[in-house]
């Protein structure tokens, strides 16, 4: 019997005030959400956390008993010395004047602390404020945002610096100490921004959820809500999927597609449906695809889904979501497929 699931959720992607410099993501990251690299520097040991044992690290590198590390130079000005340690030492306790990251874009980006004007332009990272309770930080948000006074009763009210093309006007009109967005199209935020750190982040994929939940919380200072968050519920609840999940055999997972918002519009290896389509233990029938690839109708019926998931959102103009009472776009959609 075939399953039809009519879901709704937000659109995706669709220097020293700021250093920033194109790095290989590889050098620093790995691509397991379970073990990754913390692009910050200040991680010397290149683990998933800054501890004392960065600490330990970077004065056996300063003593020649270590190798040098990516992440080593904690001040990121080409050396390693004892400013590393003073450094390493300020990240751990919260109290550094400057924090450099490797954003999910590949870029290097240095931000001037403390963080005190916010502007998310994209509502995976205003979630995330959200829930450091740092919401009061941020001045302007992604006009799509405000399209969802329910979800988001306090920031929908702030000033809305347009989608992408995004109104760079009004972004240094709010005078941000910091925007917060997708890794798309981030080369030119940066162009049009110059001197305001601008960090690419990608919260939507499971590869990279994590760190870059991680990396938002040093750079706010909010490493202990990131880690009771990751504690009580995401590792919490994806681990227990995972632990049912990891061991089916493929005849036993059941073959899904999923549709974006634009029909037959899909989404193929490496995106976030397919990633998390694996972690619940299903198989993507189009995982043999990259990207989002738009694929024909025909090759949907030959593949013979048991289950089809249809993204659904108001960004593309449907009356869905937690603001729609009528359910009838839902139901007409769910009964065309």
């Amino acid at each position: 019997m075939l399953a039809v699931l009519v879901a709704t959720l937000p659109a995706t992607a669709i220097e020293q005030s700021q250093t920033t410099q194109k790095v290989s993501t590889s050098e620093v990251t790995t691509a397991s959400e379970d073990d990754f690299v913390l692009g910050v520097y200040g991680n010397a040991n290149e683990d998933d956390t800054i501890d004392m044992r960065d600490l330990t690290y970077v004065k056996l590198i300063f003593f020649g008993k270590k190798t040098d590390t990516e992440l080593a130079d904690a001040k990121y000005d080409g050396k390693i010395n004892p400013l590393d340690f003073i450094q390493i030492k300020l990240i751990i306790v919260g109290k550094e004047k400057e924090l450099t990251v490797v954003d999910d874009a590949g870029r290097i980006v240095t931000v001037k602390k403390p963080i005190t004007r916010i502007i998310a332009l994209s509502l995976y990272p205003a979630e995330a404020i959200r829930m450091f309770g740092e919401k009061d930080k941020v001045v302007g948000v992604y006009h799509y945002l405000k399209k969802q006074p329910v979800y988001f009763p306090e920031l929908s009210k702030l000033s809305s610096v347009r989608g992408y093309p995004w109104d760079y006007e009004a972004i240094l009109s709010l005078e941000p100490d910091l925007v917060v967005t997708w890794k798309y199209h981030i080369d030119e935020l940066e162009e049009k921004l110059a001197g305001i750190p601008a960090v690419g982040l990608c919260f939507y994929k499971p590869d990279t959820f994590v760190g870059a939940l991680k990396k938002l919380g040093y750079i706010l200072d909010a490493e202990d809500s990131v880690e009771n968050y990751l504690g009580t519920y995401h590792d919490k609840y994806i681990g227990l999927v995972k632990d049912r999940t990891m061991g089916l055999p493929a005849e036993n997972r059941p073959k899904v597609y999923v549709e974006g918002s634009k029909s037959y519009k899909t989404y193929g290896a490496g995106s976030g449906a397919d990633l998390y389509t694996k972690i619940a233990g299903a198989r993507n029938i189009f995982s043999d695809l990259s990207g989002y690839p738009e694929v024909d109708p025909e090759e949907v019926m030959v593949r013979n889904p048991d289950v089809i998931i249809k993204y659904l959102s108001r960004y593309y103009k449907y009356d869905v979501g937690y603001e729609a009472d009528d359910l009838s776009t839902m139901k007409e959609i769910w009964g065309r497929l």
